[in-house]
């Protein structure tokens, strides 16, 4: 049962401050609740209905997107019902669209503002951008209905291992102090040392928590520091522990889920899309279909067929301050035609699989998932952490920090394995460190490539142009 603390939080300490932030945040989420339960046909009717709403705000306010939306014949301002077919008719827009024609996208005098902010760049790609308060409303609302699903209400304690510089870098005390106010703890996942870990324990012993949210690396480091010390963390309030900002592996799950004693649930989305997706209670990762149009394309820029894999492009129906219209996320999906299991007429995503720049590329032109390359680094003995970077399909480097079982055998199992995954003739160079720490976003990327999948396969091949196939592992 709810504390009084927490009710309060709930219906006034928690809705007043989105009211004093112009944020329409708790009437979307009445909105959400409602319809989430139409069928998908009528998802899709409310899709098409914001997406129109979508393009005429762009065709007045976004000279950009109005001479693309002119030249591909739509008239958002007719009569005629949109279709996903119609939209297609657009070009897909890309990072760098963005970042150079930014002039001609926001919309500055949008009511409420338009709010500029600079992505961590994980991608290799940082983009500057601008959201409105209907995206800000967008994403809290979708968030809240999402923990909703887990049996976590708003006003429930929740802690948050974030490392993200927009929020820690925010007025230290007055934050702190809202963040209490509001039931929630900040613990620094860009300083995840020994002694820090330690006392991060304690806090969410003595918080009790219903949540614990955060990179699911920072999430998998903590409970591996939780299991070398012999703790297992049993909170009678805990419901969930939620991961975001990159791919939550099979091991990292199991790891966090041993340790705090709960499910762990994936969170999918980006600074510049938003919040975009989130696993239920059935294991299904359900789109936030009333905020967003998913699309998921193969190279060739064709849908894929249910069961396959290919780059998420997203059209935000909240993002009218800056348009994003047919975006390229650059995050690969697999593609499901799947209906929930739970009775909601959100659409469910197959699998998030990471970024392009989570996969290699094979000598022999075959894309690989990162994991290839993880398990082989997870199953040599004296390695505590890693990142391995491919700088070209011959080149690659991994920073190694040893433990006391590292031995020559382990340096020779490290570059026969990754040769035997990624070809005989890769130049595979080791570096030992004593840290890796992570990216400038606060994330960890175990695997990094700086070859373009189709670039890679071209310069491999050098020939016919291949077909691009993910391996399975």
């Amino acid at each position: 049962m709810a504390s009084l603390y927490n009710r309060l939080v709930a219906h006034t300490l928690f809705p007043l401050h989105e009211r004093l932030m112009q944020r329409p945040t708790f009437g979307y989420l009445n909105e959400l609740e409602k319809s989430q339960w139409l069928s998908r046909t009528g998802v899709e009717q409310l899709q098409m209905h914001k997406l129109k709403l979508l393009l005429q705000s762009a065709e007045q306010h976004s000279p950009w997107h109005a001479e693309r939306i002119h030249a591909a014949g739509l008239e958002p301002r007719s009569d005629t019902t949109l279709t996903l077919e119609a939209l297609r008719r657009l070009p897909t827009m890309t990072k760098q669209d963005a970042t150079r024609n930014i002039e001609q996208l926001v919309w500055r005098d949008i009511p409420g503002g338009a709010f500029k902010y600079n992505t961590g760049g994980s991608s290799g790609q940082p983009l500057i951008f601008h959201y409105g308060r209907l995206r800000q409303a967008s994403d809290a609302a979708g968030r809240i209905r999402a923990r909703r699903w887990w049996g976590v209400e708003v006003g429930d304690r929740e802690i948050y291992l974030w490392g993200a510089p927009v929020e820690l870098n925010k007025t230290g005390h007055i934050k702190a102090l809202r963040d209490r106010l509001l039931n929630q703890l900040v613990l620094n996942a860009f300083d995840m040392s020994v002694a820090n870990m330690d006392a991060y324990i304690e806090a969410i012993r003595g918080f009790q928590p219903k949540c614990i949210y955060g990179y699911a690396s920072s999430l998998a480091l903590l409970a591996a520091h939780a299991k070398e010390r012999g703790i297992k963390l049993r909170l009678p309030s805990l419901k969930v522990v939620c991961t975001t900002g990159e791919p939550l592996y099979p091991h990292q799950r199991k790891l966090i889920e041993d340790i705090f004693g709960v499910p762990a649930a994936n969170e999918f989305g980006s600074r510049d899309i938003g919040f975009t997706a989130h696993e239920t209670p059935n294991g299904q990762m359900l789109l936030m279909s009333e905020s967003i149009i998913l699309e998921v394309l193969d190279a060739q820029g064709n849908p894929v067929a249910p069961g396959e894999s290919g780059e998420a492009v997203m059209t935000g129906l909240c993002s009218h301050a800056q348009p994003f219209i047919r975006y390229r996320t650059g995050d690969v999906v697999r593609y499901a035609n799947d209906t929930c299991k739970a009775g909601r007429g959100l659409h469910v995503i197959g699998e998030v699989m990471g970024r392009t720049t989570d996969f290699v590329v094979r000598s022999d032109g075959t894309i690989m998932h990162a994991l290839a390359v993880i398990y082989v680094l997870r199953a040599t003995e004296g390695i505590d952490e890693f990142k391995f970077i491919q700088h070209t399909i011959q080149d690659v480097e991994i920073f190694v920090v040893r433990n006391p079982d590292w031995t020559e055998q382990s340096r020779d199992k490290t570059v026969s394995g990754i040769q035997a995954r990624l070809g005989n003739n890769v130049r595979v160079e080791l570096r030992f460190v004593d840290s890796i720490p992570p990216e400038v976003s606060g994330k960890y990327r175990y695997v990094v490539s700086h070859v373009p999948l189709q670039s890679g396969l071209d310069s491999a091949l050098q020939e016919s142009p291949p077909t691009i196939q993910l391996e399975k592992i």
